[in-house]
């Protein structure tokens, strides 16, 4: 079954991603709809899709209101599909950053900008969730009350001073962790 937008504007409108490509790895379509169930009301929210592959997390953020998405990958196979899939949409209220993560992070905190969800999707074996999570944190880039989550294959060590509120969501081999910043 082809990827798809899952809910809100463009639910059910079809999304372009590889297949079989180990550098490019979409997250499936029922983590997806269970996260961003989860989330609640998107509505004048803004959202960081780090690590953006086809892009399906900003477009998801923004089919279910989301005032704007930030789009960052350094992968041009990655960036080809969510230049395609933006443009499919005809999605005007985003921004796409083709750079390394913490390179785009710096960009971001020198620039003022803060994000109300930041959602943290490398490809696993390359994965440097803890340098990552701890920028977004000590740098101040997640809002007051703003939820960073991570999908990963193994345990990712939480520092504590990142988040109050931690919940973990399971999908096989696959979790997904939030963290609510209070």
């Amino acid at each position: 079954m082809p990827m798809r937008v899952i809910g809100g504007f463009y639910r059910h409108r079809p999304l372009k991603c590889p297949e079989n490509d180990p550098e490019i790895r979409p997250t499936k379509d029922r983590i997806r709809e269970a996260f961003f169930s989860a989330m609640g009301d998107l509505t004048n929210k803004s959202f960081l899709d780090l690590y953006a592959g086809s892009g399906s997390m900003g477009i998801e953020a923004i089919s279910r209101g989301a005032s704007k998405s930030y789009f960052v990958d350094n992968n041009l196979k990655s960036v080809k599909y969510v230049k395609e899939n933006i443009s499919y949409l005809g999605i005007e209220n985003y921004e796409l950053l083709v750079m390394d993560d913490i390179k785009a992070l710096e960009d971001f905190k020198n620039r003022g900008l803060t994000f109300d969800i930041i959602y943290i999707d490398p490809p696993y074996e390359k994965g440097k969730y803890e340098e990552v999570i701890s920028y977004i944190y000590n740098n101040k880039l997640i809002k007051n009350n703003g939820v960073v989550a991570f999908e990963a294959n193994r345990k990712i060590e939480i520092n504590p001073l990142w988040a109050n509120k931690i919940k973990e969501y399971h999908y096989g081999e696959i979790t997904v962790t939030t963290l609510r910043n209070n």
